[in-house]
């Protein structure tokens, strides 16, 4: 049983590290505590409960995680700390340990947030109580549902959990456990309630959610089927696709679809066949050239990101110069790229070759380079074209952002702004880059 009259009035703050997936699950998190009573606090306000959902992808990630944690605990003397995410799974006991920790609650544990905060907020406290509840990756079983768009425009529904796809540079199948998810009814519920609330664009968020439907017997294909008639919602997006489970059908769905928008993310890793190999990746480079060539067959205007680690254990130099040439040959849009971090317990770590960090920062910022190259050059193929773009809410005075069907990002001048084009689907016709390239100008039709 839960009190919910000991949070009535509280306040709450909160950090979140890491993905897309993560910032959903806060969102979540807020919104069920505010159902409560509970208020957010104000920047600068000193809260009463921190809850701090953590990431652990490399070693840099660990390190922005304790260092949130210490601060949270810093600026907020004497509040009830809880600490979540995937960093809280893989070291539960050494995160408790942490000063000023109350609570850690594992990939398993999250779930029941709230009866867990509930059953610790009652016990007496003299300092902190230092409690983590973990179990072994083999026992995570529970989903936890999360469709929230918390400061945004646009919605996140997480449409999967965990991962079977044990790469040997990875901690995240250990952190969130295996793949799981709910069943397309539930997730078509939930678009239709962020419909309801005035939502226009939902982003399918996810582990590895191509994989979607181990839990249900359904298909990845379907769900996109029964969202897209989904009425309300007018976009659609992909957050990130195995480039293995992104089938020939999906791909000509989307091109053809009504609300699914010509945008994809798909993580590549290495351009080089010997280093995916190494990584224990499904597929090569020939299949990842055939998909890519597919959606810009299909979809000519379409923008694909694209996730690439460079210096991981076993990359020689010349499969890096590999992985760059096929990158330079391919038609994507934007490099997400990562410098590989060891994490303890993965089997990349029995690969003997080893990059070092300067070497790592150099082969990033060749990739970042031509990264950049292509997004511009993929802008200025857009400019003097007329547009549908969603408007976001901008603070007074300011210019207004949003971004095009292909995520092309859009500036309004602050002249042209209106408090009316937020959340709003309006057409325009795009200009010149803005001051920093980050945008293109748009100037309203009509």
């Amino acid at each position: 049983m839960i009190d919910t009259s000991a949070f009535q009035g509280k306040k709450a703050a909160y950090y979140t590290l890491g993905c897309k997936l993560n910032f959903s699950e806060t969102s979540t998190f807020g919104k069920t505590l505010a159902d409560m009573g509970v208020i957010t606090a104000a920047k600068g306000e000193q809260a009463d409960i921190c809850l701090i959902n953590t990431c652990s992808v490399t070693e840099v990630a660990d390190h922005k995680c304790r260092q949130a944690i210490h601060r949270m605990v810093r600026q907020n003397p004497g509040a009830f700390v809880v600490v979540t995410g995937c960093y809280a799974q893989l070291e539960g006991e050494t995160v408790s340990q942490i000063p000023g920790v109350d609570l850690v609650l594992g990939s398993n544990e999250k779930a029941n947030l709230i009866q867990y905060l509930s059953d610790a907020w009652s016990q007496p406290r003299e300092g902190h109580l230092h409690q983590h509840h973990t179990v072994k990756t083999k026992d995570i079983k529970t989903f936890q549902p999360s469709c929230s768009r918390g400061n945004r425009t646009r919605y996140f529904l997480k449409v999967q959990d965990g991962c079977n796809y044990f790469c040997t540079y990875c901690t995240i199948p250990f952190a969130r456990g295996q793949s799981r998810n709910p069943t397309i009814a539930s997730l078509v519920e939930q678009a239709q309630q962020a419909a309801a609330e005035g939502g226009k664009e939902i982003v399918l968020t996810g582990v590895n959610i191509g994989d979607f439907g181990r839990t249900t017997n359904e298909q990845f294909i379907d769900l996109v089927k029964a969202l897209d008639q989904v009425e309300g919602i007018e976009r659609f997006r992909i957050s990130s696709l195995e480039p293995d489970l992104m089938s020939d059908e999906l791909i000509d769905y989307c091109a053809h679809s009504r609300a699914f928008m010509p945008h994809f993310h798909v993580p590549l890793q290495s351009g080089s066949d010997e280093v995916l190999k190494l990584m224990h990746r499904r597929y090569d480079t020939q299949l990842f050239a055939h998909k890519i060539h597919l959606i810009k067959e299909k979809m000519p205007h379409a923008f694909i990101g694209v996730d690439v680690m460079v210096g991981c254990r076993g990359e020689l130099p010349e499969c890096f110069e590999a992985c760059y040439e096929f990158l330079k040959g391919l038609p994507v849009t934007q490099l997400h790229v990562f410098p590989y971090s060891e994490r303890p317990g993965t089997a990349a770590l029995r690969i003997p070759y080893v990059v070092d960090d300067k070497e790592k920062k150099r082969r990033a910022h060749q990739l970042l380079v031509l990264s950049d190259e292509k997004t511009q050059a993929f802008y200025a193929e857009q400019i003097g074209q007329e547009a549908d773009v969603l408007f976001e809410k901008a603070a007074r005075g300011k210019a207004m952002h949003g971004f095009t069907e292909n995520y092309v990002r859009v500036e309004l001048p602050a002249s042209q702004a209106r408090e009316e084009y937020d959340n709003q689907i309006i057409r325009v016709k795009l200009g010149d880059f803005n001051h920093d390239k980050t945008a293109l100008k748009a100037e309203i039709i009509g």
